[in-house]
Order: structure tokens, then sequence, then C-alpha cells
């Protein structure tokens, strides 16, 4: 191409009026971007090699930048505010939030002052559970989220970590994850909200409004990246990353969170590692092209995941040259490139040779600078640096992560209502490697943190119980079995009035575990000390049992006598048989978040109702698996040695209020697409405390063409209930949700009996009525 002056951008600036409609201004910059430009457009590079800390006030683009910037012409940047060990930024040298806010503000105005067309840079960050960066609030886990089965209170949650983005100078947030969890040796349970279509679909979407909303320029939101794209979580044998081989009609059970996350406004979708049926996500254009695009209307853009574009011609081997890989990536419908590696020289020489056209590469590059300008960064490319405090970890924001951690505690036991426990108690001993432990709290991606940041379960119990003597014995760890004390846990129970086990697994990263270079963790033990870390991005599991000796300490204390409480803090369900059978009162708790340990005592001594509802079902043996609940008929059989159900099945939780289910109606309206089938019923607070419930509706089609599964969630409430009160409950059935794939792959409802559930599970059906529909009804495909 020809090269275009400095003068010649001055006097046609039209990419630069603010007056004029994204598609003018966009159509204008393509014409003055150079083969070079465009394709630097579409690269995200790691961004913590962007800067350097001076001291703790000043800090200063790198000449990896400035390198990046006048080389390779960048895009955007990813991660430049991480902080884990695998970035190797810490406290001493990663960035308070007003440092980033310093620091975003410089690296816009070298890329503008230094480059010949002044385009601002997209800055991409980890938002999954919290902004992944020193002094952000730390939320539970997705899998906890999940468990709230409350989206109201997930947007509240996705506003504030959107807001705590963006005043630092980020602009896309990476979650959520859309993933169906019905895998639970895959490393990366704990980042979804569980194994259901339907409640992955409402709390994805929830998050997507709460991160973008109503104005997507407005300086306090940020684009929503959907992950991943598609099926990831269910590959052969739990691996992570491995093939996925499933049917098309099972497919779309996949895809439907993110179809009703991109109608919602969704502007980022994020590619797979894995392969569907052979084909690689990051090159299959009848996902990414035909069906996100095409059929579905996405307007945003679609990033690969890091390294995945290299990955085409590495781990799936179906690319023989760089080339080939970007090729097959951007012409399959790839827009930007994660990492920076996969496109960059390997596109430009790829256009060059006719193996991509240029219209082609316009179309990504359009996708990408379409959302810089509906952003409003081309004339806001800066964020102000005054109203960090008040805006990042503020007390509301606080009290939101114990909120949330507190609805994301689902009560899988309770024997006897031993819980909840009374505060005038004098001793209580708190035992186990996840007692008082702040990271194994916390999950997967997350920062650095001071201790004073993250309540432990220790000291949530202290703090409810001030005037009581709490004791705390670690026990054992999570996996190394040299680090055990079980003697002196069984002493501290023994001189108690309670004991609160806690147990489970951890995510937590250190600087000692190595990592690929796509982040994933490497499972290695050392001749030394083995890291808790049995789950996140990684840590695939061949069993699921407790490790190391926690099974042997709680079977230890509960032999003293006294009465033993067992809370899990985990990223995945666990086997819990023994303690199923043994333990009077359990209490899952998965990652909580920094505001974990008050949640837990909340709800362990009554200040809290517990609510939460399991998202996935918890298997009785890894010989079970797959155990999700809505699997196709016919039922499944038991086994010699065991049945076929799961310990606890997909939507239980237990509260200390009772709940009682009456008077169900249905009423159904035929209006062939508009068709809609009203649900109404009556439930009561037979308990002696206000508790929330949620009421679940559950669909069979009794006799459909193809097979479908015994009952699939179709639509949920969750509801406050004063004791002695009843509530009517509405609940509403569309087209969308009677729908199936038929033989032919039309999607159509057919005319015939459908049964309505309604439960406080997918197990505990309260209320069953049937309906009929008349006339088939054909959907558009």
């Amino acid at each position: 191409m020809a090269a275009i002056n400095a003068q010649q951008v001055k006097t046609k600036s039209i990419y630069k009026d603010p007056s004029r409609s994204v598609d003018e201004r966009v159509n204008d910059l393509l014409k003055r971007m150079t083969l070079e430009e465009k394709v630097g457009q579409l690269s995200t590079l790691l961004g913590w090699h962007m800067y350097h800390k001076v001291n703790d006030h000043t800090v200063e683009v790198s000449q990896e930048f400035k390198d990046a910037v006048q080389d390779r012409n960048i895009g955007s940047l990813w991660g430049t505010l991480r902080a884990d060990p695998w970035t190797k930024k810490t406290l001493d040298n990663g960035l308070n939030p007003l440092l980033a806010a310093r620091l975003t503000n410089e690296l816009q105005r070298y890329v503008i002052e230094n480059s010949r067309l002044g385009i601002p840079v997209f800055l991409a960050e980890e938002c999954m559970h919290g902004h992944m960066a020193i002094g952000t609030t730390v939320f539970p886990s997705a899998i906890g989220q999940g468990s709230t089965w409350n989206p109201d209170l997930l947007y509240e949650m996705a506003s504030a970590i959107a807001l705590e983005t963006r005043v630092q100078g980020a602009h896309i947030g990476y979650g959520p994850i859309l993933d169906l969890a019905r895998e639970p040796r895959w490393s990366r349970v704990e980042e979804t909200f569980g194994e259901d279509p339907y409640l992955n679909a409402q709390l994805g979407i929830a998050v997507v409004k709460g991160f973008q909303g109503e104005d997507i320029s407005s300086g306090e939101n940020v684009i929503s990246t959907l992950k991943h794209f598609a099926a990831y979580g269910v590959s052969e044998g739990g691996h992570n990353g491995a093939a996925v081989i499933i049917g098309e009609r099972d497919l779309q059970n996949y895809l439907y969170p993110f179809e009703k996350a991109v109608k919602a406004g969704a502007l980022s979708v994020m590619t797979a590692y894995s392969s569907i049926d052979g084909i690689p996500s990051t090159a299959h254009d009848k996902l990414l092209d035909q069906t996100l695009k095409e059929k579905w209307g996405f307007d945003g853009f679609v990033v690969s995941d890091l390294g995945s574009i290299e990955g085409l011609r590495g781990s799936h081997q179906v690319a023989g040259s760089p080339q080939d890989a970007a090729a097959m990536a951007i012409n399959a419908g790839v827009d930007a490139d994660l990492g920076g590696n996969g496109f960059d020289a390997a596109l430009i020489e790829a256009v060059k040779n006719n193996q991509v056209s240029v219209s082609v590469l316009d179309a990504a590059v359009s996708r990408v600078l379409a959302l810089k300008f509906r952003m409003g960064l081309f004339e806001n490319p800066f964020v102000d640096t005054l109203n960090i405090k008040e805006n990042v970890r503020s007390e509301r924001h606080k009290a939101l992560a114990r909120k949330v951690a507190q609805q994301s505690l689902v009560l899988l036991k309770n024997e006897s209502n031993i819980l909840p426990l009374n505060k005038n108690v004098k001793k209580v001993a708190v035992i186990g490697p996840n007692a008082h432990n702040i990271y194994n709290q916390l999950g997967d991606y997350t920062a650095p943190q001071p201790e004073d940041n993250i309540v432990t379960v220790f000291e949530g119990i202290k703090n409810k119980l001030p005037g009581a003597q709490v004791t705390y014995v670690k026990g054992t760890a999570i996996r190394d079995t040299t680090q055990t004390d079980i003697e002196a846990a069984v002493e501290a129970a023994k001189k108690s009035d309670v004991a609160i086990v806690v147990l489970g697994g951890s995510s937590a990263r250190d600087f000692k575990t190595k990592y690929i270079e796509t982040g994933a963790a490497v499972v290695e033990d050392d001749k030394g000390i083995i890291s808790d870390m049995e789950s996140g991005e990684g840590y695939d599991r061949a069993t699921l049992q407790l490790m190391g000796k926690q099974l042997e300490l709680l079977k230890a204390v509960k032999s003293t006598g006294t009465p033993t409480v067992l809370v899990t803090i985990k990223g995945r369900p666990l086997l819990l048989n023994w303690p199923a059978e043994n333990i009077p009162a359990i209490l899952e708790a998965w990652y909580p978040g920094q505001e974990g340990g008050n949640a837990i005592a909340d709800v362990l001594f009554g200040d809290y109702n517990p609510s939460g509802k399991l998202p996935v079902s918890v298997p009785k043996s890894v010989g079970q698996l797959p155990v999700y609940y809505n699997h196709l008929v016919p039922q499944h059989q038991d086994y010699v040695e065991i049945d076929a159900q799961p310990l606890y099945p997909f939507g239980h939780g237990l509260s200390y209020a009772g709940f009682e289910y009456s008077a169900l109606s249905v009423n159904v309206q035929e209006k062939k697409l508009q068709t809609v089938v009203d649900v109404q019923l009556q439930v009561k607070n037979t308990g002696a405390v206000t508790g929330e419930e949620v009421v679940q509706l559950y669909l069979n089609d009794v006799v459909s063409s193809v097979v479908t599964p015994s009952r699939q969630l179709k639509d949920f409430k969750k509801i406050s209930i004063a004791p002695g009160e009843s509530k009517t409950v509405k609940l509403r059935l569309l087209v969308d949700d009677l729908a199936l794939l038929n033989v032919q792959n039309e999607r159509i409802v057919e005319a015939g009996t459908f049964e309505i559930m309604i439960g406080s599970s997918s197990q505990d059906i309260r209320l069953k009525e049937e309906f009929e529909i008349t006339k088939s009804i054909e959907l558009e495909n």
C-alpha cells in the first residue's frame, strides 16, 4: 500500500469528528491505514510488560511498550494491571489503583502522541470475580455466584466490578464464563455458573448488562467478553483444552447461554482452546461466522484465547505454518489475537500471499475500531485519577461482596437442626487447612492481597463471638501429608463446645508453580513441600476425593464426640460420602471471596438464613460421571456398587425456614410465535424465621420426535418470605422454552403434552401439572 503522510491525516479527519456516525468514522479511518496498521489493531499484547514502576508514586511506560507502538502498531493490551505469580507482579512491584490509573493515562498519551493516526489502545483485564488487580474487591468465584440463583444481585456485582475496572483506565472485562460445568474433573469448574444452560444464560445476561450498562461510553462500564466459545468445559477425561466430542443437538445446550448473552448485547466473545468434533474452535467457521455473526447478529468482535491461533499449528496440528494458522483463524471469524503472536507478521504475510482478502481483514479491523468509537476513546482516552479511592474497593463494594458471599453459601445438610449455632457458645475450635488461609478462599484469577483485606473463617467467627474463646488449629494441609498435626486438632476439639472443620481444595497459585505460555499451571510435585493447589486452570483431577489427610482429620475430630460442623471451601464438587453419612451439618462455601469468613459466620450463627442452591450436581463416585441432572432419557440405571443418583442434586440447598408449595395453576395462550404459558403457585414460609426460597420450574416434553431430557430448568424465581407469610409466585414459559431441534435440524415446538414440575430442587419436586400445545410452531433456525 502507498504511504500516507501526516499532513493527509490532519486535513482529512472525519474519524476524529464525534458528530459523524460510527460507520463513517470507521470507514474514514480504514482508508487511511496501512496493512501493518490494520494488523496492529488486531494484536492484544501482554500488558504487564508495558510499564516500569519507579516508586510508590511514579510509573512509566516501558521501552517494550514504545517498541510495540512503533514497530507493531498495537491496538490492545491484556492484563496490564494484572498481578499474580505468573506475571511475577507482587504487592511490591505491582500497581495500586491510583498508580494503575496514572499508568493507563500514560499509555494512552504515548500511543496518541507517538503513532501516525493517534488511535487509542484498548486495555482488557480479567474480571471473573472482581478485577484481577491489586487493591480491588474480591467477590466469590463464579460457581459461588451461580449458587445465588440471583440475577439481580449479579447485575449489581458486575456493575461494581466494571466501575472498579473502568476508573483505572481499562475498557474490556473478560467474563462471564458461560461454559457448562458437566465434568467436575475439569480444572476450571470454579469459573462457571454451573451445569445448566438456562441458569447460566440468566446469570450471564445479568453480568453482561452489569458490565456494559446502558451506555458503554459512560466511563463506568466495560465491554463484556464471553468465554469460551464453545463447549470448552466437557473435554474428554476432564483434560483442560482437550477434544470435545458431542452431537449437533447436544451442542445447542452449550450454545444457548452464549446466544442469550449475545442477544442481550454482549460486545465480545472469546474462542475456546478445544476442538469440537475435530474442528478447533479458533478456526470454526460454522461457530464464529455462520452462527455467531450471521445467525445471531453479533456486532462485537471475536478474540482468540491466549495463544490459540498458534495452537492451530502447535496443539491441534491443522495448520502447516504461522501464516496458515493466521489465515484459518481470521477467515473463520476471529477478529483479534490475544497474545499478539498469532496474527502480527504471519497475518501480514497471509494477506500479501492472498490467503486472506483485504475485505476480510477490514471487516475484523472495523469491528475493533467501531467499539473504540462507541466507547468514546477518541474523545476521552484518559481517566480521572481523583476519584479512585471512592470507587475501588469502597465500603459499599465490600458490603456487596459480603452479600454475594452470603447468598452463595449452600446448606447441604442440617441434621436435627444443629445449625444455626448458639452465639452464647463459650469455646469454639476452628480447624482445617482452609480455616485461616486467605488465598485458599479466593480462587484462581486473584491478585496478591494484603492480609487485612481478607476475612478468613477463623477471623469471621472471632468477629461474630467477641466474648468466646475461639481456637484455630490447621491440622493438615490440602495435599501435603507432611504438614499434619491431627493430635493438636483433636485436643482443641475436646476442649471446645463445637468444632467447625474447614476443608476442601485450593486454586491458590504460588511463586514456585510453573506455568505454560497460556498462564495455565503445570501440575508438578516438588520433593519439598507440596502446594495446596488442586484446582484452577491446568489442575485437572483424576479422582474427586478430599486430598491429603483431610478426611482423616475430619474423622479424628468427629470421634471426640464434640458436635462437628463441616464447611467446604473449594472450586469443584468433591466426594463427600463419609461426611454426608457422619457429620450432622455441611455448609458448601465454594471460594467465597474477601468477605467469606464473615459470610460463613453469619450463616453458622443465624444472622443470615442460607438461601444458596447447588448449580452443579455432587457425585458419589467418579465412576458415575457424567452426573448432571438434565441428561437425555432413559433414566440412568443403578450400578452394581452404588445407585446412579448424585449425592446432592442440582438445585439442592436447605434453609432454616420451611416452605410449603400449593395452588398450582397453568394458563396456556396459543398465539403461534407469541405463545405463552403462565404458571402461578403459592409458597408459604412454615418456619420461625424469614427465608429466601428459589422456586424452580422444570419442563418435560412428554412425547418428542427426538430424545430429550426428562426435566429441564426453564424458569426460577428467588423470593423472600416472612414466617407464616404466603406469596404468589408467577413464572412464564415462552415458545423458545418449549422448542427442540427435530430430525431435520429445524427449531420447532411440537404439538403435544408437556409436563410442568415445580420444586425446591431438581429432585425435590412439590407440584406437577400437564398442559397441551395443540398446533406445532416453527421457529427460525
